[in-house]
């Protein structure tokens, strides 16, 4: 019913071995997060009695399908637009249209076919959700409805990807656009729940079922509050998972519907004379040399005014032409409005006194690190997206083979390609640092000792620095992550995948441990499995940068990265345990600075010195 393109997706998954190490690590991984939370909740100095089984049981189910709603909504929307995106940059998404393929069939084996790996890892994970009813403090009933909302959110997460990469040309505004239409999504849906009451009224409970069937994560904070309530007709989890299922339909309606509008993308398809033709006008010209060489660059250029080339070439043409498609005012408003919508939940607690004094320090802490942390992932993502595709869509339209055959120098291409994207994403850029600022205006990135509140102004400053010079590295290293791994990597989407997997775990798997140490502050029982995860971060780091060119610079910066991280949330969080008081920023940005600098000089160096041998082209030594 599907079409072939499904069909081969269906048959040829199974035979890649990553299939295997996917699944098998992701259960894995499941297996590590339950040890952590048991260990942080109980520990091994004691048996645990049947009520706190059963209380750990909720706990583990409630950590678990949040991480994987997290995964499987982020994955799957960014799998689909990238599997689209390739097949347009590819220009073969072309010869798809010119087969006797249907509509549906291109549209939903497409989009379904992507989603195939993401649909495999949610049904080995039933397994693990359905052991857990064992410990108690779980039913059946819950763990259904998780694995509808689970799969009702994958799909319509899936089916916005394949619909924002069917309409828009180039892979970058795909992907940015999937994003940003997921967090304003996710952010409008939780809206009427930071709406201030006198707007609200009487209509709270209205606005909260509303809420929770339409936002996935309310959902699942539903299901994980009680069981089937009978006085509803049908449990608020069935009713999400029917509108999301009817969302992603639509979709995909929309899609089949516009497949044929939207491409061919609209891109003018000049008409060049034949050879012989341009020969018999040569003809006759006689001995005009001048007369010919118009003609010739009148056959051979691109229509319309002749621009002139400034300065280094890449650069110009990154900056000067519409290398990231067309309309790409697109992407910048969508990532304003949801930066507008983010700025609404975290600042407007903090801007005026009457707010303020609603709310305490380490309140107003929490909205900050939330606030921080969603604009800088945001923009951490779009700038990695943007780094990668500039490299990717040149190789995918062949014109990066003729590029580095030029005798454009490797400083001058890295550099114009570094410097097109900081100016192609300065939007993006600026937003979290003048966040920073504001926050230290408002003394919300530090909290002084108790008695010494003279302290907070010098300890806001110092954590303004701190923070801003943290970021401005690993801004820095998104970029040249971006550049490296696509350069580095033939398949454009795996390349993407990587990149952006790779800002995705480090920030969630951050956020991941640092909920687990404040679930219960006895961080020594939690060693082995803290161990665990940096061996496992370590590894995808060393696979990400090495892929099959590794270096020592390279694989010594998989180890600086993941250790610098994991220190940093040691000493702020466990620092100074039992008080108010913020830890010394000092320290963790100067080793997170010095790790990740490490990384992007790893990465640069090589580059920008030896570039036939970084991209495999060459080898170097007695060659």
């Amino acid at each position: 019913m599907l079409g072939p393109i499904f069909q081969r997706e269906l048959l040829t998954i199974p035979r890649s071995g990553n299939h295997y190490v996917t699944r098998a690590a992701y259960l894995a991984s499941l297996w590590v997060i339950a040890v952590t939370a048991w260990l942080a909740l109980l520990g091994w100095t004691r048996s645990a009695t049947l009520g706190e089984t059963a209380r750990f049981g909720s706990l583990l189910f409630w950590v678990l399908t949040n991480v994987q709603l997290a995964l499987f909504l982020f994955f799957s929307a960014l799998t689909s637009a990238s599997s689209i995106a390739k097949e347009k940059d590819r220009r073969t998404f072309v010869l798809l249209l010119m087969t006797d393929m249907s509509d549906a069939e291109i549209v939903l084996g497409k989009i379904l076919g992507s989603m195939l790996p993401i649909l495999v890892l949610q049904l080995a994970s039933v397994p693990v959700l359905m052991l857990l009813m064992l410990l108690g403090g779980i039913g059946l009933e819950q763990i259904l409805q998780v694995v509808l909302i689970t799969a009702a959110t994958t799909y319509a997460a899936g089916s916005l990807g394949g619909l924002v990469a069917l309409w828009r040309e180039r892979t970058f505004q795909a992907l940015a656009l999937t994003v940003l239409f997921l967090v304003s999504y996710i952010a409008l849906a939780m809206l009427p729940s930071v709406l201030p009451g006198w707007l609200v009224g009487e209509n709270v409970d209205l606005l909260r079922r509303i809420q929770q069937s339409i936002e996935p994560f309310t959902a699942l904070s539903g299901v994980h509050a009680s069981l089937w309530n009978p006085q509803v007709g049908l449990a608020e989890a069935y009713v999400f998972a029917t509108v999301l299922f009817g969302l992603g339909l639509l979709l995909n309606l929309i899609g089949m519907w516009k497949l044929r509008v939207w491409n061919p993308s609209g891109e003018p398809i000049i008409q060049r004379e034949t050879p012989e033709e341009a020969v018999d006008r040569e003809a006759g010209l006689g001995d005009d040399v001048k007369e010919k060489e118009s003609l010739r660059t009148s056959v051979h250029a691109a229509p319309g005014a002749v621009r002139e080339v400034v300065g280094n070439p890449i650069l110009w043409r990154e900056i000067a032409t519409r290398a990231y498609g067309r309309r790409p005012i697109l992407v910048k408003i969508a990532y304003l409005f949801v930066l507008a919508l983010i700025c609404y939940r975290v600042l407007l607690p903090l801007t005026g006194p009457a707010q303020r004094e609603l709310f305490t320090d380490e309140e107003r802490g929490q909205l900050a690190a939330i606030g921080l942390l969603s604009v800088g992932v945001l923009s951490l993502l779009l700038v990695t997206a943007q780094a990668t595709t500039a490299i990717t869509s040149e190789r995918d339209t062949g014109a990066l083979d003729l590029l580095l055959v030029t005798d454009l120098s490797a400083q001058e291409f890295i550099f114009g390609k570094i410097l097109g994207i900081l100016y192609n994403t300065k939007e993006y850029l600026l937003p979290p640092l003048l966040l920073v600022g504001a926050y230290a205006y408002y003394k919300c990135l530090a909290i002084p000792p108790r008695g010494h509140p003279e302290l907070q102004a010098s300890m806001n400053a110092v954590a303004m620095v701190c923070v801003l010079a943290a970021l401005l590295v690993l801004m820095a290293f998104a970029l040249v992550l971006g550049i490296h791994v696509a350069l580095r990597t033939p398949n454009s989407q795996v390349a993407i995948i990587h990149t952006l997997s790779t800002i995705f775990f480090l920030t969630v798997g951050t956020l991941i441990c640092i909920a687990l140490i404040l679930i219960n502050r006895r961080f020594e029982y939690q060693w082995g499995s803290f161990i665990f995860f940096l061996i496992a971060g370590i590894g995808g780091l060393w696979y990400v940068l090495s892929g099959d060119r590794p270096t020592a610079a390279l694989s010594w910066a998989s180890w600086f990265c993941p250790l610098a991280v994991l220190y940093s949330i040691m000493t702020i969080l466990v620092g100074k345990p039992g008080t108010r008081e913020s830890a010394d920023p000092v320290i963790p940005a100067l080793v997170i600075s010095l790790a990740f600098g490490f990384a992007i000089a790893a990465m640069l160096v090589p580059l920008l010195s030896e570039f036939d041998v970084a991209m495999g082209r060459t080898s170097g030594g007695a060659d």
